[in-house]
């Protein structure tokens, strides 16, 4: 999927988290449909999410940097992680 798809189907999804307590949250309830991370979020806010994302098979997309997934996710703060929960 390209970075303009990605961005296409987050804008439009009908139900997503932002932050990472929240994304962890909704992969914990098995909610989550897919995950997206910023490349530039500190290791120990990333890897547990990504970690869990892939213990339930959820698949992560990797965002540039924690500003354009926000700006991504509609929100006007940095985001080191979100998570789709219906498309």
């Amino acid at each position: 999927m390209s970075e303009d798809e990605l961005i296409a189907r987050v804008s439009q999804a009908g139900q997503k988290v932002v932050g990472t307590k929240q994304t962890l949250k909704a992969l914990e309830k098995g909610e989550a449909v897919m995950v997206l991370l910023a490349k530039d979020a500190e290791e120990k806010i990333s890897a547990p999410v990504a970690a869990l994302a892939e213990n339930k098979g959820v698949k992560v997309h990797y965002i540039e940097t924690m500003s354009e997934l926000g700006k991504i996710c509609g929100i006007k703060v940095k985001a080191a992680a979100a998570a789709i929960i219906e498309f």
